[in-house]
């Protein structure tokens, strides 16, 4: 039973491509299995968010990351009576767009692209589902939802508009834009709760993981976190009712109690919400000026104590940022290479490339091969052509 506040199935303001209903599949699930079906989503398996995919096989990866994203959208959207399928969808697509080399290399891709309309993942995203998959016969992209489609471009909240978060100041990343021209997606509100609820489910899976990641690679320790909010408390309650625990165990008991005070905290704030505002529809909730799902403010506060902690620890360690170095210099060789001779790019490519109109559209094309690389691609390739 879905809350009236939810994505109703039956009331989906369909594809750009009309088509029959499925007879035992939602539109939502439809969406979330084109997902899991698409090339861009197995690349994200070889695609890394801090750490380079070659440095060890039990850190995180894109694909792993967002499977960790997706089981927490489930479970928060089941709890709030959201519909689970559209919010898994949007927690499936949410990184497709994402750059090799995490956000190292989206820093790269943004720079390189400056003079050709910018570069953002989350319009990326939205080109790869709607223009760059090619194995339907009667469409490109996947053909998503309106829902999962504006889930995956504003579940951060309004791109444009009063409410819009001041990074998007400026013009749309043309990704959006073309996107946004063809259907509308009403970048001025927010999204609904289900792609918020993904959005925060991203918050809640990468805070989590990053700080297993950090232990296992050494960069800090347990100790160092018995000094912060949250993590401490939780390592203290393993070490009151476990004591004498061991290393490993200890950790995953802690961890995952943090990862419980987020979840929980989330459903507490989204009902607590909820009922203060009664909202009656889905349009309710986009029209509320303000995100329903979010962290409470303490927790939020204590959270932005960890990030900063981690950002110094992990993000910006010296060992960190010697590979952002080299990786970094892997898509500021490839980018220009590949524009100076779009030859070089694969068969498939080549029909896009002899239709290009002009240095921007080409830079787009190569942009779409460059961003679509795997890590382990991507190194090969350097190696390859440069050596």
């Amino acid at each position: 039973m879905l809350e009236p506040f939810a994505c109703q199935p039956d009331a989906s303001r369909g594809r750009r491509w009309p088509e029959h209903l499925s007879s035992f599949r939602s539109p939502y699930q439809r969406d979330r299995d084109r997902i899991i079906h698409s090339s861009a989503f197995r690349r994200l398996k070889h695609k890394t968010q801090v750490f380079v995919e070659h440095e060890g096989d039990y850190y995180r990866t894109r694909l792993t990351h967002t499977i960790e994203v997706a089981q927490v959208a489930r479970t928060v959207a089941g709890v709030l009576g959201l519909n689970t399928d559209l919010a898994e969808a949007v927690a499936l697509a949410h990184d497709l767009g994402h750059t090799p080399f995490g956000h190292t290399g989206e820093d790269a891709m943004e720079r390189l692209m400056a003079p050709y309309g910018g570069f953002d993942h989350n319009a990326q995203a939205l080109r790869i589902v709607t223009r760059l998959e090619r194995h339907y016969a009667d469409f490109d992209g996947l053909n998503l939802t309106w829902e999962t489609l504006e889930g995956i471009a504003k579940h951060n909240g309004p791109v444009t508009g009063p409410n819009a978060d001041k990074k998007h100041e400026g013009p749309l990343p043309y990704a959006l834009a073309e996107v946004n021209a063809e259907w509308d997606l009403e970048l001025s509100t927010h999204a609904s709760a289900e792609a918020q609820v993904a959005a925060i489910a991203d918050d809640v899976a990468y805070s989590h993981h990053d700080l297993h990641d950090g232990l296992r690679s050494g960069l800090f320790t347990e100790a160092d976190l018995m000094d912060l909010p949250v993590t401490g408390p939780a390592f203290a309650e393993v070490d009151r009712l476990y004591p004498g625990l061991d290393r490993m165990r200890r950790r995953h008991e802690a961890l995952r109690r943090v990862f419980g005070r987020m979840v929980e905290d989330v459903i507490a704030v989204a009902q607590n919400r909820l009922t203060a505002a009664q909202p009656k529809s889905v349009d309710d909730i986009r029209h509320m000026g303000t995100t329903i799902i979010r962290f409470s403010k303490p927790l939020f506060q204590e959270l932005k104590v960890i990030r900063s902690f981690l950002f110094t620890r992990m993000y910006r360690a010296p060992s960190v940022m010697l590979e952002r170095a080299r990786v970094t210099e892997v898509i500021d060789t490839l980018f220009p290479l590949f524009l100076r001779d779009p030859s070089l790019l694969p068969t498939e490519w080549q029909a896009d490339i002899a239709a290009a109109k002009g240095d921007v559209e080409l830079a787009r094309i190569v942009a779409d091969y460059v961003s679509g690389m795997t890590d382990r691609f991507a190194l090969q390739e350097y190696q390859r052509l440069v050596g």
